[in-house]
């Protein structure tokens, strides 16, 4: 019981900090400025998030381009720590090597998930807030994703079944990360 509610609370917490780092290094991708413009409302939250771990590793491990490695780092080792301490927890008995397969493992379905969590927002968005500000911003972070899709899937007019596809993607991958546990 008590490794449960360890789980969950680390769980919640790991997603929180470590998706902060996650959508940082995304959105340094993209190219986005967190400080001013559309981006200012998300790096109010990303920043603050994510600024006690990243800054400190920017010294140590750089920027490859627009590839923010420092917050990728910065992601694994929150999802190493909580996957050490969940392991000690529970009395597993793994190598060194196996927590970082296993942390790698947790990242990528941090990844998967948050991910699955950003499509479904852009549809629900695109329903009931159409042209707002938020709607504009996830939209932004969902396209780049949306885009290779578009490309090979067939036009249905009105109906854009690229978000069903991606969704279906995802969920094909969460499978195939879950089974490497």
């Amino acid at each position: 019981m008590l490794i449960q509610i360890a789980n969950l609370l680390l769980q919640v917490l790991v997603s929180i900090v470590a998706g902060a780092c996650l959508l940082r290094c995304y959105l340094q991708w993209l190219a986005f400025n967190l400080g001013s413009g559309q981006s200012r409302t998300i790096g109010a939250y990303v920043l603050p998030l994510s600024n006690w771990i990243v800054i400190p590793l920017r010294k140590i491990v750089p920027s490859l381009g627009r590839f923010d490695v420092a917050s990728l780092v910065a992601a694994y080792v929150i999802v190493l720590a909580k996957t050490i301490v969940l392991l000690f927890l529970s009395g597993a008995s793994l190598s060194g090597v196996t927590w970082l397969l296993l942390a790698l493992i947790n990242l990528i379905d941090l990844t998967l998930s948050g991910l699955v969590g950003l499509v479904f927002a852009s549809i629900i968005l695109s329903w009931v807030s159409a042209g707002s500000q938020i709607q504009y911003l996830v939209s932004l972070l969902v396209e780049p994703l949306l885009a290779p899709i578009r490309k090979v899937m067939p036009n249905f007019g009105a109906l854009d079944l690229s978000p069903l596809m991606l969704l279906l993607i995802l969920q094909v991958l969460q499978i195939v990360v879950s089974n490497l546990r």
